[in-house]
């Protein structure tokens, strides 16, 4: 199953200490409580980062879809030009993908329509467009199934990320590229952006995604490391209280029969 980025904000924070508290608590999986930083917070850009968190919670936890439409809503009613109402018809695009991918409720044509909408406001060069090049990625693997307008979208969006230094949504590009190359038997390709992944998650700190991260080179490399990748996996997994939810089925033996 697929998951993603939101912005890489967060991830260097400078002298903020706001943004350094925010990455540290969105990096271990505490969406709420990093949301809850920013509400305080006046202005456009606060209220977007904060519907961010509150959609990426959804991703991952399959919870609080109310309370990112709500904080969608916000961003929404704050933006004040044509790259913050861009930015937000993104992470719309993204809660309707979510929706979709989880089985909560097909939005299919709701994540298209805003997607394409946030392709219209943003300008080519600007920081939004490698996230939305990513997550029209995903719609065209996991919604469309067309796998290389899928693998095109990505290599935009890596690109994108390399030139605006977003080492957080690079780990995410790499590692679907990665996916795609497994699919198509590539398996030194695979194991290479998979391995590129995980190293970014590892340098970043970015603890919530590296069982993912994991689990997915442990797909490309042969057994005994396959099953010590799996095991580390599950064992960060387990730490995090079960958080991504979508790895449960893949990291969660099954009960025994009775």
């Amino acid at each position: 199953m697929a998951h993603t980025a939101m912005s890489g904000t967060g991830t260097i924070a400078g002298n903020d200490p706001l943004q350094t508290a925010v990455w540290r608590l969105r990096s271990r999986g505490c969406w709420t409580d990093a949301a809850a930083l920013l509400a305080s917070r006046a202005g456009a850009a606060p209220a977007l980062q904060r519907a961010a968190l509150l959609v990426e919670r959804c991703l991952f936890t399959g919870d609080g879809w109310g309370e990112a439409e709500d904080g969608l809503r916000t961003a929404e009613a704050l933006a004040e030009d044509d790259d913050d109402r861009g930015a937000a018809a993104c992470e719309r695009g993204h809660l309707a993908y979510a929706s979709t991918v989880l089985g909560v409720r097909d939005r299919a044509d709701e994540a298209r329509t805003a997607l394409g909408r946030a392709a219209a406001l943003l300008a080519p060069n600007a920081s939004g467009r490698p996230l939305l090049d990513f997550r029209r990625g995903l719609i065209a693997e996991h919604i469309a199934d067309v796998p290389q307008a899928a693998k095109a979208a990505y290599r935009r969006a890596h690109a994108g990320a390399t030139a605006h230094a977003d080492p957080l949504l690079l780990s995410f590009t790499w590692r679907h590229l990665a996916g795609l190359a497994l699919r198509d038997g590539e398996l030194a390709e695979a194991r290479h952006g998979f391995a590129e992944s995980l190293r970014i998650r590892e340098e970043l700190g970015y603890l919530v995604g590296t069982a993912p991260a994991l689990a997915a080179l442990a797909d490309a490399e042969p057994e005994p490391e396959a099953s010590r990748l799996r095991a580390e996996a599950t064992r960060l997994f387990r730490l995090l209280g079960g958080v991504p939810a979508w790895l449960t089925p893949r990291l969660t033996p099954p009960a025994p029969a009775v």
